[in-house]
């Protein structure tokens, strides 16, 4: 027993030194964040990181929490093509929900593991500003129609400097995706989307997104038809094939559009796995996707 441990740390020993210093972006998706004792293990793997010398960053979101307490209040939550069509009520729901519960509770139990961490927003020190995305072409009943959003953003501009000051200063990010636009007015902003395009901005070394599916799967009812290692190139076309489809787009698009630049490798992985985190960026076979640009 003894020996393997020590074999473990002789293989994860080169990409410690290889990451030693560099940003790492950490997507907790929604479905992650509601269960509390996953997200604790969570959390700790995310501070080994840090105590390794990485600057881990975290943006997490929290459909399914945001939805419970909307149908506590009366209020029906609708969706269309994965978006959550935003009033007024909705956005401040989404809101409390982001802000004051979850990203707070990510922000305590990092705490409670003796490191420091800060939540923030897009509306923080204009973090990130979003514009509208306005109305969705849908069809119903062989009808097509226009659906108003209502106060869902897509990013306009991402201001990395207080990410590098915050991360300069020993302290994890933890980020909510509500952005800010012109006029002030908050907006929901997808999850996936805010960390990809925050993993370009920072450089960061990787983007992990964790989800509750193993990766991406040929076959979404088998599991052992998990890809993983892929290009962007060749999983562009696999989303235009139908075979990355629903909740997987956004997550595959950001990882995609995060190594247009800066981001050469974007992981997802199967949150659900103990130490996923770890075992993805420390061993030679990773457990997960790996959208990794071509040499």
């Amino acid at each position: 027993m003894m020996k393997n441990r020590a074999n473990i740390l002789i293989e994860a020993l080169p990409y410690i030194k290889n990451f030693y210093g560099s940003t790492i972006v950490i997507k907790l998706g929604g479905h992650v964040v509601v269960q509390e004792e996953l997200l604790e293990h969570i959390v700790r793997d995310v501070v080994l990181l840090k105590y390794v010398g990485m600057k881990p960053v975290i943006v997490h979101g929290g459909g399914p929490e945001i939805s419970r307490v909307m149908e506590e209040m009366g209020i029906k939550p609708k969706i269309v093509d994965g978006l959550r069509v935003t009033d007024e009520k909705t956005i401040e729901v989404a809101r409390m929900v982001l802000i004051g519960n979850v990203g707070t509770k990510i922000v305590s139990m990092i705490g409670q593991e003796g490191v420091k961490a800060i939540g923030l927003s897009g509306k923080d020190g204009k973090l990130f500003t979003a514009k509208k995305k306005g109305t969705k072409r849908i069809t119903v009943e062989g009808e097509k129609r226009e659906i108003d959003l209502g106060f869902v953003g897509e990013i306009e501009e991402i201001n990395p400097e207080m990410i590098e000051i915050v991360t300069e200063k020993s302290l994890i990010p933890v980020i909510s995706p509500i952005g800010i636009d012109s006029d002030g007015n908050s907006l929901n902003v997808n999850a996936d989307t805010v960390a990809g395009e925050m993993a370009n901005k920072l450089g960061a070394q990787k983007l992990i997104m964790m989800t509750n599916v193993p990766g991406v799967l040929r076959d979404t009812n088998d599991e052992d038809s998990l890809i993983s290692q892929i290009s962007p190139q060749k999983a562009q076309e696999l989303i235009k094939e139908d075979i990355i489809k629903d909740g997987m787009i956004p997550k595959v698009k950001a990882c995609i559009d995060a190594s247009k630049d800066r981001v050469e490798e974007s992981h997802i992985i199967n949150a659900k796995r103990e130490h996923s985190l770890l075992l993805e960026i420390f061993t030679d076979e990773g457990v997960g996707s790996m959208i990794k640009k071509d040499n």
